[in-house]
């Protein structure tokens, strides 16, 4: 099975990313990794932490989100509601508000989510993001909880994944067949590369 490490990045959209790295850099403190960038197209990345990024790609006839408080229902086609980032304690918790508070943007009181409790704002482009801390007495993660009075028939298999719903994969590709794809990425390795050599 595979095995996965943290969400390597979420990708997001601005159209102005000197105010975006403002807020993810400066404000959050989150270290700016990496950018590619050339006439009307940036993609610039954040370290959320050691396995987990955020990026932005510029471009520069988007428009901020309207804005939508966390978890409201919506209609029509939509699919995404918010970021939940997580933090170590209820002590960055105060801290981030403090920052945010200063930075005179809303952020709301901390609130008891039982197994977390979270502070709510809005990036600048009215991304709307959770902070989290994990309480360590409620850990879901050791001990999942279903609190669903109704769930459904699958929800009901419980939380380990089911073996036998999808259909089994062949052999992977072998090695002397793999062929990997440059994309717009490379140009981040290769001057790496040229960093390192000196030029």
């Amino acid at each position: 099975m595979s095995r996965f490490t943290g969400i390597n990045h979420l990708a997001m959209v601005t159209g102005d990313m000197d105010a975006t790295i403002r807020f993810w850099r400066d404000l959050l403190g989150m270290r700016m990794v990496a950018g590619l960038g050339r006439p009307g197209f940036r993609h610039y990345f954040f370290e959320i932490s050691e396995h987990d990024m955020i990026a932005f790609f510029e471009w520069p006839d988007v428009e901020p989100l309207k804005e939508k408080d966390h978890g409201a229902p919506v209609k029509g086609p939509f699919a995404f509601d918010h970021i939940a980032l997580g933090v170590a304690s209820d002590d960055d918790l105060w801290e981030l508000k403090a920052k945010l508070e200063a930075a005179d943007m809303w952020v709301s009181e901390i609130i008891d989510h039982g197994f977390i409790h979270s502070i709510y704002a809005f990036d600048p482009n009215n991304i709307a993001i959770e902070f989290s801390a994990e309480v360590d007495s409620v850990n879901v993660r050791a001990h999942p909880v279903m609190a669903d009075r109704e769930p459904g028939e699958i929800a009901r298999e419980g939380a380990e994944p089911q073996p036998g719903v999808w259909p089994q994969p062949g052999a992977p590709v072998p090695l002397e067949e793999r062929v990997v794809y440059p994309g717009e990425g490379v140009k981040i390795a290769e001057k790496m590369k040229r960093d390192k050599d000196g030029e």
